[in-house]
């Protein structure tokens, strides 16, 4: 059945001389894979240039429940993004999150709330001139919410401890090591609060930063098994460490 939708890219391969095998998580239809005849012509029904991370595409395709890879007719980028692929630092960011993406969007079910949170979530990043080394951080707070580990800290202690085999902020320093500190916790805490229209507003140094990143990849391995290496992690460290 010929179905139309919109669509984020994750991940593409060559295959053969013309062709791509492209993953999207589509509003639709969840994660999916297309067979992608794509060239770089002018008039080509899909162009290989658009099957990059986290662009943002319309699509019109072959579905067919009983078949892994589907095949794509059509696609044209719908957003055409004015920063993103242009700035090191933001591109730097895309490359990572489409890394952790790939890796936790497995369902091949809709989750047009879903969708709608990271198109929303993309499309104001690419228009963004402050707070931008904290996005990707907001990114992955906000995203855990649904995935179902979204931090419990509605009514957590003044100072407290994120305990993340528990997901919730306790008055106690854990006894185990998988918790952050005090310092991490009220920045977790403070991303959780904002918009991501206010992460301006938010004033950080470059170890808080690295500290912040480095245990939401511990919490998110925690619950999603373990997602290094990521090629993408220590490339973005060094363009913010830059």
């Amino acid at each position: 059945m010929l179905e139309k939708t919109r669509g984020i890219v994750l991940h593409s391969t060559k295959y053969g001389d013309n062709s791509l095998i492209v993953t999207m998580y589509t509003k639709k239809f969840g994660r999916q894979s297309y067979m992608v005849n794509a060239t770089h012509g002018r008039r080509s029904a899909n162009k290989a240039s658009a099957m990059q991370p986290l662009f943002l595409l319309e699509t019109e395709s072959y579905q067919k429940k009983t078949r892994e890879l589907q095949r794509l007719k059509e696609s044209s980028i719908w957003h055409p993004y004015v920063s993103l692929p242009y700035d090191i630092h933001k591109s730097t960011q895309a490359i990572f999150l489409t890394e952790i993406l790939c890796k936790i969007l497995q369902e091949e079910e809709p989750n047009p709330d879903l969708y709608d949170f990271l198109e929303n979530a993309l499309l104001f990043f690419d228009t963004m001139e402050e707070g931008v080394a904290l996005f990707h951080m907001w990114f992955l707070v906000h995203l855990s919410a649904w995935l179902g580990i979204y931090p419990l800290t509605r009514h957590s202690p003044d100072k407290g401890w994120f305990d993340m085999k528990k997901g919730v902020v306790v008055d106690r320093e854990p006894l185990h090591s998988s918790f952050m500190d005090q310092e991490t916790t009220h920045l977790l805490i403070t991303l959780q609060s904002l918009q991501v229209m206010d992460l301006f507003r938010v004033k950080t140094t470059r170890n808080q930063r690295n500290i912040l990143l480095n245990k939401l990849m511990e919490y998110y391995s925690l619950h999603f098994g373990n997602l290094n290496p990521l090629k993408s992690l220590q490339i973005l460290k060094e363009v913010f460490d830059g």
